[in-house]
């Protein structure tokens, strides 16, 4: 299996399709004048590569990145690639809290970010997080609280004083002696860390993971394989590129087999439905939601989708009903589902397009080459039987290199057998054939976004009106679970469920928002005091019951967004006994 493993670098990767289809479409926007061959996006990568070196960024340094799925976030992607950079992937929905953390604990010397998005104001938190960043010189920026950070590099129109803009870094880059850019690239291993990606974690902090050039490309390289890419294949990617979906599933799938890139900045379910038609895109990647999103969209059936074949459907359970609608109704007859873990890089198991049916709508498939799994039972570490669900571990090419300054964290992941623990519960059938039955592990999963419930819960316990709080998934028609924080009160103290959710929104991501807030008087416990949050999920669950079903209405949710058949059950004020 492993003879089959590329040892390149994604530099050397994007040489290699460059010198072969040097005149083929690589990348392609429909909503502005964006297109370039697999030669002239090598070129203009390189060229910023070498505008990065202008302003001191180094190999290994950190590169961090807050935008959308714009050209610029590929070109940064591939230019500190060639440079030896490592990539921070920052999630579009951060808040200052956040934000602030990530620079911080990323020791990022330098951010490129655009305007903002979804309301948020990128550069009005910079400018908070740094307020010595207005009267500093580019790439001068000396801010106590963030050592590392140097330089912001702006991608938008606004005039941004103390920020390099970054077109101005293609002139500086060809200053630059193309002999010490050849050095750097002639320095660089394929087992070097490329890419940091951070993921929330029990311990309420998110933890950033380390993967190198090694890990992404031969896992983009499964993930292609198993869809069959060829270089006459069009991937439309809607997911965001700061996620593995978005990133390796996607870019790195389509860079090992030479495949074009139809990207579009974020997901609105007319574009999507466009650029797949207009491109003739022959394989589409997204969340349930996603896709759901295009066959409930009224202008649906306008489009034709004539070239459509394959792609994934994967970030959160995959409903059968929906597989089924994506294949008759879309034509992606070969539609597949892959399954993984961002510490795993992150397809660890993966339908093939042409595995039975029931196969690819009811399980996640079957490893992928240079992965091994065992599925154990949780308590005794025993390897279960075949059918019967435990612990999904893997181990192999793909492991992470570990957290990013967390070695007692990377030390409970991964075992000193090598063993990644995913926290999940799986069960392998006699073929092969994984399915995912639930969860070990404390995490909610909202269309295709991990929330760890600690994460929320540590921030909320700032507010001086809590006294205790628990935050748990609850089921959701249209995105798998929603987020219900359950809050005990200081006495004498009072909040309202809009006050709960505006003092999240300020500080957290979107998708952290609860979309249902109880008020309690206690918490189920044990007898030794530990709370029972499986009891709170079942009190939770009983009481959405109660609320009226099947009234499917558009409606806004709390973060003010409109969910085409999102069923409306509100939780009044409410004081819930524990039994």
């Amino acid at each position: 299996m492993m003879s089959e493993m590329l040892n390149y670098t994604i530099g050397q990767m994007l040489d290699r399709v460059a010198e072969k289809f040097p005149d083929r479409e690589a990348v392609a926007y429909i909503d502005r004048p964006y297109r370039r061959t697999w030669r002239e996006f090598r070129d203009e990568c390189t060229r910023f590569a070498k505008g990065l070196l202008s302003i001191g960024i180094r190999k290994g340094d950190h590169v961090a990145i807050w935008a959308t799925n714009v050209p610029e976030w590929m070109i940064t992607l591939f230019a500190t690639a060639e440079i030896g950079a490592v990539l921070v992937t920052v999630n579009t929905n951060y808040k200052k809290y956040e934000m602030q953390y990530l620079l911080q604990q990323s020791d990022s010397k330098a951010l490129v970010m655009i305007d903002g998005f979804k309301g948020t104001d990128y550069v009005k938190i910079i400018n908070e997080l740094c307020p010595t960043l207005k009267t500093s010189r580019p790439g001068e920026l000396s801010e106590p609280d963030l050592p590392c950070l140097k330089s912001i590099i702006y991608v938008g129109n606004q005039e941004v004083p103390g920020t390099f803009h970054f077109q101005d870094l293609f002139a500086r880059g060809d200053a630059v002696d193309g002999e010490i850019f050849r050095k750097i690239q002639a320095s660089l291993d394929p087992q070097d860390v490329i890419d940091m990606q951070y993921t929330s974690g029990t311990t309420g902090f998110p933890k950033g993971v380390m993967l190198t050039h090694y890990n992404i490309v031969n896992n983009g390289k499964g993930i292609g394989d198993c869809m069959k890419f060829t270089e006459q294949d069009k991937l439309c990617i809607t997911v965001p590129l700061f996620h593995c979906f978005g990133l390796v599933l996607g870019v790195m799938a389509c860079l090992t087999h030479a495949t074009s890139m139809v990207l579009v900045e974020y997901f609105r379910p007319t574009v999507v439905m466009q650029a797949i038609e207009q491109e003739g895109c022959t394989a589409v990647h997204g969340v349930p939601t996603m896709f759901i999103a295009m066959l409930e969209h009224p202008e649906f059936k306008t489009h034709r989708f004539s070239k459509l074949r394959t792609g994934i459907m994967a970030g959160s359970p995959c409903p059968e009903k929906i597989m089924r609608r994506v294949m008759d109704e879309m034509g992606m007859h070969e539609i597949t589902i892959t399954y993984g873990e961002t510490e795993a890089s992150p397809a660890c198991t993966m339908t093939k397009t042409d595995d039975p049916l029931e196969a690819r709508v009811r399980t996640v498939g079957r490893l992928m080459p240079g992965v091994e799994a065992k599925v154990v039972d949780p308590e005794t570490g025993k390897i279960q039987p075949n059918d019967v669900p435990g612990e999904f571990c893997s181990r192999g090419y793909n492991t992470m290199k570990g957290y990013y300054k967390m070695p007692e964290e990377t030390r409970q992941t991964v075992d000193s057998d090598g063993w990644l623990h995913s926290g999940d519960l799986a069960a392998v059938d006699k073929n092969g054939y994984y399915r995912i039955t639930g969860r070990i592990k404390d995490m909610i999963i909202r269309g295709g976004e991990n929330i760890y419930p600690k994460e929320i819960e540590e921030f909320l316990y700032t507010n001086p009106a809590i006294k205790d709080v628990q935050v748990i998934g609850v089921p959701s028609e249209e995105y798998g679970e929603e987020v219900m924080a359950c809050i005990i009160l200081k006495g004498g103290m009072s909040l309202s469920e809009d006050d709960v959710r505006e003092y999240v929104k300020q500080n957290l991501a979107r998708h952290k928002i609860p979309k249902y807030v109880v008020f309690m008087e206690s918490f189920p416990v044990t007898a030794s005091g530990k709370i029972q949050k499986y009891k709170l999920r079942e009190m939770a669950a009983k009481k959405l019951s109660q609320q009226v079903p099947g009234s499917k209405a558009v409606a806004s949710d709390s973060r003010g967004e409109k969910q085409p058949g999102e069923i409306r059950r509100g939780i009044k004020r409410v004081r819930c006994q524990s039994e």
